[in-house]
């Protein structure tokens, strides 16, 4: 063989890749020299070096009409990118015409004017941003959280092909174009007509003119920023809501059929979650969902105790309602996997309870009776740590939630809701009188 021919041949198996199940390694010789060249070495298939493994392609945003649209509009780029445009213009298409139409409404002319009225500012300029945000978050953080099935060999081998039709059955379903017209077409008729209950409602209980609706003393009619705020920023604000709401079913859909495959739960973990602990990841991917909406409450409750001459502890019982109505809602899905875990529980305090049991009896024949001690020094053993290292383990076994959420995550989870709440205390203690009570209390 020519030494062209061997050079060439040796320089393709340098590249070192794999190729159809085999590795083929470099002769560095037949490289070198030039003038030897033999077949290359096959790998077996158990030296074989363990591939990595696929992450499922599992994405709650990258689908539907609504990101079709902004790619067709160039408010994206696959995946997700250019998000600032998205988080500028849209909440800008919703909220500037409402300030060039009610230029005669803005500071002063009717009870409510535009720039005093905070439900509508923080509906379209903190919330719906927010919204339009999270779904990066959530497409990063979910599609991890579900590749951790495999990672973590909860899904057996055989049960692959199962958990691969789960995943293409939820992605079909966040890609169907009937569902996600039938929501837009549930907003915009539905949501006028909620619009006009409310506007009625407003009738009965203030009777004032503000910027999207004048008084004319017979009836509530809306002026022309009223008309753009009901029929398109509510509009677009309500989908993007309510799609995030379908999202949210995907997911509960998604945990529910992964609930019922043959999972294998890993009794020992220290996430004391029988290896799901990482579903706890979840709750931050979903979290700035409900962050918006207890942020729109705080605006809503704010107008009415300016306008409507409420006070803070009468809404008490709708705050916490709210909390806990948003706090159930994302960890209700992690629930699914509550009476498989405590069956793994109980199996492992069984299996660990019967090996404790014979390294105790053990360890009490060998140093209090004395039997086969041989002599050997209590002092510098490792009996002792080994016997504190089991009742640790113990601990971690007894310990098993029903649920896959650890308390710094549920923590977590309620301030975060909590927190664009708390400013409606001002409304009770001024911000001038919470400072000097600070100040008394520091010096």
């Amino acid at each position: 063989m020519s030494r062209k021919r061997a050079t060439a041949a040796g320089q393709r198996c340098t590249s070192g890749s794999v190729e159809d199940g085999y590795n083929y390694p470099c002769r560095r010789s037949a490289c070198r020299l030039g003038n030897r060249m033999s077949k290359p070495e096959i790998v077996r298939s158990n030296q074989q070096p363990k591939l990595p493994r696929d992450e499922p392609d599992f994405s709650l945003v990258l689908g539907g009409p609504l990101y079709q649209l902004y790619l067709r509009t160039r408010l994206a780029q696959p995946p997700l990118k250019l998000l600032h445009r998205r988080m500028i213009l849209i909440p800008l298409i919703c909220w500037l015409p409402l300030l060039l139409l009610s230029a005669s409404h803005l500071n002063s002319g009717v009870p409510v004017p535009f720039l005093r009225d905070p439900e509508v500012h923080i509906k379209l300029l903190l919330a719906l941003p927010i919204l339009i945000a999270v779904e990066v978050l959530a497409h990063i953080r979910i599609q991890k959280v579900v590749a951790q099935f495999r990672e973590r060999d909860i899904i057996s081998q055989e049960d692959q092909p199962h958990f691969e039709r789960i995943v293409a059955s939820a992605m079909r379903l966040r890609n169907s174009v009937a569902i996600e017209l039938g929501l837009f077409a549930v907003v915009l008729a539905m949501g006028y007509w909620m619009w006009g209950q409310n506007l009625k409602l407003t009738v009965s209980s203030l009777s004032m003119s503000s910027w999207y609706a004048m008084n004319d003393g017979s009836r509530m009619r809306l002026t022309a920023a009223g008309s753009y705020y009901a029929l398109v920023s509510l509009t677009i604000f309500r989908f993007i809501l309510l799609r995030w709401y379908f999202r949210l079913f995907i997911w509960y859909r998604f945990l529910w059929d992964v609930r019922a495959l043959p999972l294998h739960y890993n009794l020992y973990h220290p996430d004391r979650a029988g290896g799901l602990g990482f579903l706890s990841e979840s709750l931050t991917a979903f979290a700035p969902v409900f962050v918006a909406q207890s942020t729109i409450l705080a605006g809503v409750f704010y107008a009415r105790i300016l306008y409507a001459g409420d006070k803070l502890p009468d809404l008490t019982m709708e705050i916490v309602c709210a909390v806990l109505l948003f706090v159930l809602l994302l960890i209700l899905p992690l629930g699914f996997f509550a009476v498989q875990l405590d069956r793994a529980a109980r199996k492992a305090r069984i299996e660990f309870g019967s090996l404790g049991s014979h390294y105790v009896d053990e360890f009490r024949d060998k140093w209090i009776l004395g039997k086969g001690r041989g002599g050997e020094a209590l002092l510098g053993t490792s009996d002792i740590q080994s016997l504190a290292d089991l009742a640790n383990s113990y601990q971690v076994v007894s310990g098993i939630s029903l649920m896959p959420v650890t308390k710094q995550a549920f923590i977590r989870l309620v301030v975060a809701i909590v927190v664009p709440l708390l400013p409606l205390t001002l409304t009770v203690f001024p911000l001038s009188e919470i400072i000097k009570r600070l100040f008394k209390m520091v010096l």
